[in-house]
């Protein structure tokens, strides 16, 4: 791709008044990002001295700098390497209306990566497999993403570097890496030519550009940015319908219906309860001070009916851990600034670093539950994120991750049985709220819209375990059980 770089071919036209007209257009164009609530990002990446910190100056000068963030992409701190890969890029992603400007972005992780960092060609293909699904991501959730590769030939980047050396104020920009680079130009060549082929989709395509005339370069630059925001603002918002067979790269599992799970006789007595809790919180602490020895993150996602024993097992699991190593995460409907974002924004946030559990309180799925049912989001993002969930979870375990999930499930004579104790109950009656009966009301909805989550997105390695929860006692200790059999068995896998 790198041989199609735009470049220069002799034209005669007068590229600083062009320039100018588009900058004003361009600076124009904000308010009306604004007004549409488009999520811009711009990224730059190319060549040492090929010009992104002078293009990125000459772009943002135009723009209110309340609306705009820039981020320069250094390579992962030690902490930021026990996260998933892309966490510290979707903390960078806009707020709908705003812009995020890139130099060097998550194509770092790609081409620089392989040459520098040693990864393998499988490594390498899965990272590509990752950018690409980011990317689609949020153009499909509305985000334009406009991605330039700034070009020049090895005789032109040895011209720049010498200019650089030669003044005190600017010999510092040149640095070992970039001289070492040089040196093996035509092997970076080959492999960004390799990764930008790769990640030229028709979402999100790459704009490459030679960048040996600088006059030239703002004036492709500045008419790429104005052409495509202003294509994007005029643009009726639809959304891309998900393929049919988008489900079929995942290994999913038989699916189960909730009329089918037997609720009877799946009780404790409670002396049983107490000998089964103190021995599963033994062996629950043991295996905490085994992941994090080990470094391996889990998570754990609790969903269910109202009133079904979420936060009571929830509790019991935290009694056994260490307070240093796990956070309980509740999730409640989304704030100002989280409805500001692609709606996995907030959870990437929340990840789990290496070594320690991060506790869902309900979470992403959401989306396929309340927010479709109660109209929240339109039909069309709902039906899109069965995909989007299945690749969040397949990244984070391609990544290390331990993924539980648990759906708590009672009848709904239980639930009226607790709503009703929790009515006449004064320190409960906080726990039961208009929405949780207005919930109730739609029962067979949700009963519908669980079946078919548990359909789309119970996997073999991230399946749903459906806890029989109409006696309190038997879910507890049937979840904590669960927990330490996945975990054993997790650790013994990978030979620790």
């Amino acid at each position: 791709m790198l041989e199609n770089a735009l470049s220069d071919k002799g034209r005669s036209d007068d590229y600083k008044e062009l320039t100018n007209e588009l900058e004003k257009n361009l600076s124009a164009l904000q308010q009306k990002i604004r007004e549409k609530k488009l999520p811009v990002i711009i990224l730059l990446e190319g060549w040492g001295a090929s010009g992104k910190g002078t293009l990125i100056a000459d772009v943002i000068k135009l723009l209110d700098p309340r609306f705009f963030k820039v981020y320069s992409t250094m390579p992962a701190s030690e902490a930021e390497r026990r996260y998933p890969m892309m966490k510290r890029y979707w903390e960078k992603i806009p707020e709908y209306g705003a812009l995020s400007v890139l130099d060097r972005s998550w194509y770092q992780e790609l081409a620089i990566a392989k040459m520098e960092e040693g990864i393998s060609d499988e490594e390498y293909a899965e990272r590509v497999d990752t950018v690409n699904t980011f990317e689609r991501q949020l153009t499909d959730d509305g985000y334009l993403i406009i991605k330039f590769f700034l070009h020049i030939s090895r005789k032109e980047q040895k011209k720049r570097f010498l200019k650089l050396k030669e003044d005190n104020a600017t010999k510092w920009r040149v640095t070992e890496l970039d001289k070492k680079r040089h040196k093996n130009y035509d092997a970076y060549y080959k492999q960004f030519d390799d990764m930008l082929e790769k990640t030229n989709t028709e979402y999100c395509p790459w704009k490459i550009i030679d960048t040996t005339d600088r006059r030239f370069t703002r004036f492709q630059v500045f008419n790429i940015l104005v052409s495509q925001i202003t294509n994007a603002i005029n643009s009726e918002r639809t959304y891309p319908e998900v393929p049919k067979d988008a489900l079929k790269q995942f290994d999913l599992m038989p699916p189960v219906s909730l009329a089918d799970i037997k609720l009877e006789n799946k009780s404790l007595q409670p002396t049983k309860y107490d000998d089964e809790l103190k021995k599963a919180r033994k062996e629950l602490a043991r295996l905490h001070g085994k992941i994090y020895k080990h470094k391996i993150p889990v998570i754990m996602v609790f969903e269910g009916w109202d009133a079904a024993g979420k936060g009571g097992a929830i509790k019991r699991i935290s009694y056994a851990l260490d307070p240093r190593g796990y956070e309980a995460v509740p999730i409640a409907a989304p704030d100002k600034k989280e409805l500001n974002h692609h709606y996995l924004w907030r959870f990437w946030n929340n990840l789990p670093k290496t070594g320690h559990i991060t506790i869902f309180d309900r979470s992403w799925y959401g989306r396929v539950m309340v927010e479709r049912i109660e109209g929240i989001t339109p039909e069309e993002r709902c039906a899109m994120a069965y995909r989007e969930i299945n690749e969040f979870e397949e990244e984070l375990i391609r990544e290390g991750a331990v993924i539980l999930k648990f759906w708590l499930h009672i009848d709904k004579d239980e639930q009226l049985k607790r709503f009703n104790a929790r009515k006449n109950d004064p320190l409960k009656q906080w726990k039961i709220t208009d929405e949780d009966w207005r919930n109730r009301e739609k029962w067979d909805k949700y009963e519908s819209a669980v079946n078919e989550m548990i359909a789309k997105t119970s996997t073999k390695k991230a399946p749903w375990n459906i806890i029989e929860a109409n006696d309190k006692l038997y879910a507890r200790i049937k979840v904590m059980n669960t927990i330490i059999d996945v975990l054993s068995e997790c650790i013994k896998r990978s030979g620790h």
